[in-house]
């Protein structure tokens, strides 16, 4: 998270990460979820508040569930089912059921069929939003397994030299373990930026960095300024001259493996609330030995943190580690949360009766 990003420390209210996971689920459980989803969904938020990814943890996702839940576009108690198998891969239908909560089970189908023949994966259709990636691909790490996630999102992001939005920000998550040094946990974005920290900059005031939105009629915008009204997302790359068709690539890859081979349509069909997730976990056993790879993912690791570093910068760093420090600061010191958000959360207890614990 970019520092323009993250609510001021002085202007925060710290809340422990158990008190606002404790929170979170008295709402879940008050709004039809069963005990033990409604532990799951709000573990999954506020990992992601922890880890420093505020803009898939409670800041800027749980009015969304709560108003889903409400309207009927979430179903909080999903008859979800396997509906297609093999030794190696599923396909589960979720019933609407949120992502948060379906998810990490249909990644321990996974890691079972991993543990059984090698590698294991699974296709989710008639889904809704999954939260943090990672959280759900780093389920993996602990049982030896490279851990991978990706999801289909409602478009939202223009596909190079567009002007109509046909792709969703479509994230990748991988996570693979290691010995010693925290595990590399890969989890962004194929568009130039995640919907939700344009939301965070427009809550704080902040500019939003050249070629990450386009103008509506899909011009895109090369110069730091306040995001406009009516805007659109940009694949990586934010320009073609910049590379966006990678971006716009990597973002149909998503489209495909996690919407299209669910059998229950992508990002822009039938669009939102739809979502659909692809998970898979590989057993590192099936390919080398364990303490083999685990030793040599941490010379990896060493070896690009010894890099050099450019000028104005103090070091090279492994996607993960930034996070895996972030979760130790804020374990220690608490998640901060905007007044704002704060108070929203306050409201939502308020209005379903459930005890707030901040």
């Amino acid at each position: 998270m970019l520092e323009q990003f993250k609510v001021g420390h002085d202007e925060a209210e710290f809340v422990p990460g158990d008190t606002l996971k404790s929170t979170v689920a008295g709402i879940f459980r008050q709004l039809g979820v069963p005990d033990g989803d409604a532990e799951l969904g709000a573990d999954v938020l506020v990992l992601a508040d922890l880890r420093g990814v505020d803009s898939h943890g409670v800041s800027n996702m749980l009015r969304s569930y709560v108003s889903g839940y409400q309207d009927g576009s979430i179903n909080p108690r999903p008859d979800w089912r396997v509906i297609r198998e093999t030794p190696s891969t599923a396909t589960v239908d979720s019933d609407r059921g949120l992502g948060t909560i379906i998810t990490p089970k249909a990644m321990n189908i996974a890691i079972e069929k991993a543990r059984n023949v090698g590698v294991g994966m699974v296709a989710i259709g008639n889904a809704r939003h999954l939260g943090m990636a990672s959280y759900h691909s780093m389920l993996a790490l602990e049982h030896d397994m490279i851990g991978v996630c990706m999801t289909s999102c409602p478009p939202s992001v223009l596909p190079t030299f567009g002007a109509e939005p046909r792709l969703g920000t479509n994230p990748i998550a991988v996570a693979v373990p290691t010995g010693e040094e925290a595990a590399f946990v890969f989890d962004a974005a194929t568009s130039s930026v995640a919907v939700n920290k344009i939301r965070i900059a427009q809550r704080l005031g902040a500019d939003i960095p050249a070629g990450w939105l386009a103008e509506a009629d899909g011009t895109p915008i090369m110069e730091e300024r306040q995001a406009p009204d009516n805007y659109w997302l940009l694949p990586v790359g934010g320009s073609r001259e910049g590379g966006s068709h990678k971006g716009y690539g990597l973002s149909c890859v998503v489209d495909i493996l996690a919407g299209v081979l669910t059998g229950f349509g992508y990002g822009a069909v039938p669009g939102r609330p739809n979502f659909g997730h692809y998970v898979a976990a590989y057993s590192v056993d099936a390919f080398t030995d364990v303490s083999h790879f685990k030793q040599e993912m941490d010379e990896w690791v060493r070896m690009m943190n010894a890099t050099a570093p450019a000028p104005g910068h103090d070091r090279v760093i492994v996607a993960g580690q930034p996070e895996a420090e972030m979760e130790a600061i804020r374990r220690d010191e608490g998640i901060p949360l905007h007044p704002e958000v704060s108070q929203s959360i306050r409201d939502i207890c308020a209005e379903l009766g459930v005890a707030c614990g901040f």
